[in-house]
């Protein structure tokens, strides 16, 4: 894991207070997602970037937004977000998730949490955890990120859920079977009487 110094680990926390209120204030539907979602829910600290998500229809006002704030917003070949800079530190503003667009729906989930002493939405742990599962591919199959994640957050996560959100994509089933050997998320077994999921039956 890349080491942050003390500055540098300062820029990434005060990029993502500097862009909540930014988001906030001007009045942009919005919510943490990424390793600092799982962070305010228990996760650990991540070291790369911030990420939020909003609307693609609000992607310009937010430019604006975060180019007042004195971020400095570069514009990658993707075309489902776009990024800014606090210094060194970089915030992804993200409108596709897990290959979804972002809708109402997901940001209405979302709850207010406080993290690092601002109060922000904060997507549920369900949707954190199921977006970086099923973004799992050939060339992005890094297990060692996922399981402190999934480790922390495992009481709060709808695991049916994920499962049914991934299913088809053979890296995130086997990184599912891994935590199910591990004894992360394996289900309950069912009480005798009880119906059984098509989960179980697999």
């Amino acid at each position: 894991m890349p080491f942050l110094t003390r500055e540098e680990r300062e820029h990434l926390r005060d990029a993502l207070r500097l862009s909540a209120v930014a988001l906030r204030e001007a009045g942009i539907q919005y919510a943490l997602c990424g390793g600092y979602a799982a962070f305010a829910r228990g996760g650990p600290e991540p070291h790369h970037d911030v990420d939020f998500v909003i609307q693609a229809e609000d992607a310009d006002h937010a430019r604006e937004a975060l180019s007042k704030a004195g971020l400095e917003l570069r514009e990658p070949a993707e075309d489902w977000l776009f990024k800014a800079y606090y210094h060194d530190a970089l915030v992804d503003i993200i409108y596709v998730l897990g290959g979804e667009p972002v809708d109402a729906r997901l940001l209405d989930a979302a709850e207010v949490l406080e993290v690092l002493a601002v109060r922000m939405p904060v997507l549920r742990a369900t949707d954190v955890v199921g977006s970086k599962i099923v973004c799992l591919a050939e060339h992005d199959c890094d297990f060692s990120h996922l399981l402190p994640i999934v480790r922390a957050l495992r009481e709060q996560v709808d695991w049916e859920l994920v499962r049914r959100q991934v299913d088809g994509n053979p890296y995130a089933e086997a990184f599912l079977y891994l935590t199910d050997r591990l004894g992360v998320t394996a289900l309950p077994i069912p009480e005798p009487g009880a119906p059984v999921s098509p989960e179980h039956r697999r």
